[in-house]
């Protein structure tokens, strides 16, 4: 079994997509998965691309994907890699490359000079949140993610 891990191109884009839906299915939210796929591909390999795509394959067939994008913080002064979607197919799990998608992107952290590396476990979610820990991950318990959508968002943007 070999594993690679290679950047996506445009021609990713329906796996990408795919591996959203699915993805969004094991969180029990596929309710909430409404992109357009041609937006989808404009915003991550379009002029200005607002996030990274990597994809994991077993034996050459990819198998699982990584989705991330910089952030920064002001208090290192330095940037980091935010992991917005992290899939692995039921098929391929237990077979490291989940964790494989985990160091690339820790390499990206180094190579980049990023302070850390983060992201958002569902509180339900015990097997990824072992996984996790055993790769070294903490909680940040004492943080609660905010967020502002929808008619909120227009309403605050004047509109």
């Amino acid at each position: 079994m070999t594993l690679s891990i290679r950047s996506a191109a445009p021609a990713d884009l329906p796996l990408i997509a795919q591996f959203i839906r699915d993805l969004a299915d094991y969180e029990k939210l596929a309710h909430a998965v409404r992109f357009d796929e041609a937006t989808l591909g404009d915003k991550l390999f379009g002029p200005r691309p607002y996030a990274e795509v990597i994809i994991g394959e077993i034996d050459g067939m990819p198998q699982g994907f990584a989705l991330f994008f910089h952030n920064f913080s002001t208090f290192e002064g330095k940037p980091g890699l935010y992991l917005e979607d992290l899939f692995v197919r039921p098929e391929a799990r237990g077979s490291g490359l989940g964790k494989a998608l985990l160091a690339h992107l820790a390499k990206l952290c180094a190579a980049r000079d990023c302070a850390r590396l983060e992201w958002s476990v569902l509180d339900w979610n015990a097997p990824s949140i072992g996984f996790y820990k055993g790769l070294g991950a903490r909680m940040m318990d004492e943080w609660t993610v905010m967020r502002v959508d929808g008619a909120a968002l227009a309403h605050l943007a004047g509109g």
